[in-house]
């Protein structure tokens, strides 16, 4: 078979505009995700220079981004770093979810979106990135912090909340009789689906591991972890689920082995660079001109991921009767969304739920509101490092 050339052109110029937007990103010291999805329009076939021919050719290479992604949060998914926050978290970030997707329904009565619409951008906004904050954390050194924890523990929750939320978001694509009863449905069946794979984590998985071991071959562990990422994916697609739904529980059926911990090592630099591939694919369906034409939408959700987010965090870390300014730097930190809204949003519009201009005026409220949001919360952290004694700022 020969290869074709303008298959391999266009990858180059994804992984070239992956490498210009990353460094940049790094240098300005914003997430990387950002010079990717940055990296993405400069390749755009809306935008002049150099163009990608054709992109549905990327879109199973986005998912299996996606597939990675998911998986690699299953397996990191924290449930000892859960239970240090458990109350507001496990109780407060399931309301807190409601809570937004309930305002995006009613500014919805506003004529900007219809209810259904509404419900996919609430879910979408409510969906900050771990990754970011973790990140931003880390940085400043301020992840072992009372707000850090709370922070890290309520994002966990939304991670969680997306698995179960790509399960449903595409049920609202059909007829409107029974929707609810059918997503319960769904969901049901997903839960059910954890049976055969704890049995397959807890009896079968570690002793094809420890046979893997005994070879002392990394190349070997790096095919057990694809093997069960994508093997599980595709499982749950048949059983129509998400493939998203299907790599989060493999890699929550095996985050409590260290062993299988290693295996999932060997996976993370291919992660990257799938993920990496994801977001530029993203970056490149920003279309200026219907950015242009939906400025309107894009400024009522960047109020609702900034203020309205804000006020609503705020209110639910102090009900739980946390320090005011614990919750400040909470909600602080919660006011953006990143590459998790980015799998919604993508599930919506390939559901046919939202049109072009929600997805593309999603992707640009992403990137605003995860630029902001670095520059809100180092600046936030600052200030009460200064005005504050380091051992009362980190327990605030």
């Amino acid at each position: 078979m020969e290869a074709n050339p303008v298959l391999f052109r266009d990858l180059t110029y994804i992984f070239l505009a992956a490498l210009a937007g990353g460094l940049i990103a790094w240098r300005l010291r914003l997430p990387l995700i950002l010079g990717f999805v940055l990296g993405g329009m400069v390749i755009s076939p809306f935008t002049p220079g150099p163009k990608l021919s054709d992109l549905h050719s990327f879109e199973v290479f986005a998912e299996v981004g996606v597939v990675l992604l998911m998986f690699s949060i299953g397996v990191e998914f924290s449930i000892a770093d859960l239970l240090r926050v458990k109350w507001v978290a496990l109780i407060g970030g399931p309301i807190g979810i409601l809570l937004i997707i309930g305002l995006a329904m009613a500014v919805g009565k506003l004529g900007i979106w219809n209810v259904t619409q509404g419900v996919v951008i609430g879910a979408t906004v409510s969906v900050a990135s771990t990754m970011v904050l973790a990140r931003l954390l880390r940085d400043t050194a301020k992840l072992g912090t009372t707000y850090g924890q709370v922070m890290i523990g309520i994002t966990l929750i939304e991670d969680l909340a997306v698995v179960c939320m790509t399960v449903v978001l595409p049920i609202l694509s059909g007829p409107g009789n029974g929707q609810m009863v059918k997503a319960l449905w769904t969901l049901g069946k997903a839960l059910l689906l954890l049976i055969p794979l704890a049995f397959f984590a807890i009896k079968v998985i570690p002793r094809l591991l420890r046979r893997v071991r005994q070879t002392n071959n990394a190349e070997l562990l790096l095919l057990v972890a694809i093997a069960l990422c994508l093997g599980t994916a595709a499982l749950a697609q048949a059983a129509g689920f998400s493939v998203a739904l299907g790599a989060f529980l493999a890699g929550l059926s095996i985050s409590g082995s260290e062993d299988l911990h290693q295996a999932h090592a060997q996976l993370v630099p291919l992660r990257d660079a799938f993920v990496a591939l994801f977001f530029v694919s993203l970056g490149a369906l920003i279309a200026p001109k219907m950015l242009a034409s939906s400025l309107p939408l894009l400024g009522t959700m960047l109020l609702l991921i900034v203020v309205g987010k804000f006020v609503i965090w705020t209110t639910i870390v102090r009900l739980f009767r946390y320090p005011l300014w614990t919750a400040i730097v909470v909600a602080s930190g919660l006011t953006q969304i990143g590459e998790l809204s980015f799998v919604l949003v993508q599930v919506a519009r390939s559901s046919g739920i939202v049109a072009e201009n929600i997805f593309t005026a999603t992707l640009a409220a992403s990137l605003i509101s995860i630029f902001l949001n670095v520059f809100i919360v180092r600046g936030l952290l600052g200030w009460l490092g200064r005005k504050f004694s380091p051992a009362v700022a980190a327990a605030a």
